[in-house]
């Protein structure tokens, strides 16, 4: 999976729930904890993400990721450019469909 990719799917699932702990992430992406938190670093570093501290009930320190405005508008790119190639390989899948049930008949 291309790094795009997860980023996508990341925003996606913290768009839902902002305030998922990365073993959720990673659960619900998945991918690894560690890849979790390295594509978090990344879109925190490019300004897609704010990481704010909360307090559980446990008293452990966690974070909540909000998107940024640019984080919206990127993750809308992406998006975009996802559905790009799902409907590229739908087309490519559609296609391979109709030539194996012709061949079937």
């Amino acid at each position: 999976m291309e790094p795009s990719k997860h980023h996508h799917l990341l925003l996606q699932a913290l768009k839902a729930n902002p305030n998922a702990t990365q073993r959720e992430l990673a659960q619900e992406v998945g991918i690894s904890l560690g890849k979790v938190n390295y594509c978090l670093q990344a879109l925190i570093e490019k300004g897609w993400l704010k990481a704010g501290n909360f307090k559980r009930s446990n008293n452990k320190l966690g974070y909540i990721y909000l998107l940024t405005p640019k984080g919206i508008e990127e993750k809308s790119k992406l998006t975009k450019n996802y559905l790009a190639r799902k409907l590229v390989e739908y087309e490519e899948l559609e296609a391979e469909i109709k030539a194996l049930q012709e061949e079937v008949q």
